[in-house]
């Protein structure tokens, strides 16, 4: 049985399955006891998400256990796999940053991946750099298709939007402010005022 570290005495488990792939969230968490047992660390406390997405923005029991983090109940979170924890590359080194700046380890017991010590949070060091990259593929993919939209003449950004100037002058003729103007138009205050604008313009020039 190894010693637990110094600094680590108190760890939660965290666990998710997906009730609509038939897991059972037990096959996770014994391994996971098991590993805290041997390890001399007391399980603060185990979140389980059931039947919910990794994909899923909003976990009760992720949610909860992020919270808890922050106000320090426990010195690590422990979880089988990395996969279980974070639904994207983004989203996990967020996370893992926000754990870091609250004292809080990371263990990941299937990944080999332990924040708490120097090997670990090189580990995280590379995963940060390849949520860096895939941000920048991202940007650069965002960029050649707007390029290449406009090299074949696309419009890009919102469709201009259609305003009945004959209808805004008989309105504003009938003593109508711009915000019952654009109520009974349909359209934003905005938009009507700069509608009048660049009709006043037109007529000018």
């Amino acid at each position: 049985m190894h010693d637990a570290e110094p600094h680590l005495q108190r760890v939660a488990i965290y666990a998710r399955v997906s009730t609509m792939n038939g897991q059972d969230p037990e096959l996770q968490l014994s391994e996971l006891r098991d590993f805290a047992r041997r390890r001399g660390l007391e399980v603060h406390a185990e979140y389980v998400d059931r039947g919910v997405s990794g994909a899923k923005d909003s976990r009760p029991a992720l949610n909860r256990l992020m919270a808890d983090a922050q106000q320090h109940r426990f010195d690590a979170i422990l979880v089988w796999k990395i996969d279980r924890f974070g639904r994207s590359l983004k989203h996990l080194v967020n996370a893992l940053a926000d754990l870091s700046a609250y004292g809080i380890a990371f263990i990941s017991l299937r990944d080999n991946l332990d924040l708490s010590t120097p090997s670990g949070r090189l580990m995280f060091a590379v995963i940060g750099a390849m949520a860096e990259f895939e941000r920048a593929l991202i940007r650069e993919r965002v960029k050649a298709g707007l390029r290449n939209a406009r090299s074949k003449g696309r419009r890009l950004g919102r469709p201009p939007v259609m305003v009945n100037l004959q209808e805004l002058h008989r309105l504003r003729a009938a003593g109508l402010g711009w915000h019952s103007v654009a109520r009974r138009m349909g359209l934003g205050v905005g938009t009507v005022i700069r509608a009048a604008q660049n009709s006043i313009r037109s007529e000018v020039a």
